[in-house]
């Protein structure tokens, strides 16, 4: 477990704790591996604990009536996801899938409960990621129906130069197919609009490597609904 010690001490979700709180929640971490598109849970099983991406990613999506699959997050290395159950105790509210192969520290509702009762700021520290998650998850229902396509796509670009702390250069997480779902959208309708933001000089387009030759024109379009 010590390389998942270590990433346990790189997320957030676990800062400020002492040596004794940090060991008592390493004592409860399950390590799971998942094969490229295995199912990690369903929509509505029991939520029986939460994850923490250690490798590889993960997509969260619902399906419509007619199959339609809605992307709604996808995460990397040291997100979480699947935490709202915890303190619920409700079903998993969407679907969970290994984009590709993955590595996840699992963590036991009941035995997670019962460290943050131990340790109140171990529930501060969750209620502020579900209060980022809740305000990441709004401005994606604003977008989604707000916004037309290009906007959202723009401020998904936006998105990735503050994630990935470059404002001249980002790649995508994620393969096209995967980023139109994510958009609402289709890979069609998503290659159209890269191409449309290359010949304005917005953006440069190499494989999943987009550079941002504009970014107070990548920014309007965002703004611009």
């Amino acid at each position: 477990m010590d390389t998942t010690c270590q990433k346990i001490r790189t997320i957030p979700l676990f800062s400020g704790l002492n040596k004794e709180d940090f060991e008592g929640i390493t004592a409860i971490a399950q390590r799971k591996k998942y094969k490229k598109g295995e199912l990690i849970f369903n929509e509505g099983d029991e939520g029986n604990g939460f994850y923490i991406v250690e490798t590889g990613k993960v997509k969260i999506f619902k399906l419509s009536f007619g199959g339609k699959e809605q992307i709604l997050h996808i995460y990397g290395p040291g997100k979480p996801f699947g935490e709202v159950p915890v303190f619920t105790g409700k079903n998993f509210p969407a679907t969970a899938q290994a984009v590709v192969g993955s590595t996840l520290i699992f963590f036991p509702r009941k035995d997670f409960i019962a460290r943050i009762t131990e340790n109140p700021s171990l529930a501060l520290n969750m209620l502020a990621v579900l209060s980022k998650r809740l305000r990441e998850f709004t401005v994606m229902v604003e977008n989604l129906a707000l916004k037309e396509v290009p906007a959202r796509l723009a401020s998904y670009l936006g998105v990735l130069t503050k994630e990935q702390n470059n404002l001249s250069v980002v790649t995508l997480p994620v393969s096209k197919n995967q980023l139109a779902g994510l958009l609402g959208t289709t890979p069609e309708t998503l290659s159209r609009i890269f191409s449309k933001m290359s010949g304005q000089g917005l953006i440069g387009v190499d494989r999943g490597i987009i550079s941002i030759l504009d970014a107070q024109g990548v920014a309007d379009m965002a703004e611009g609904g």
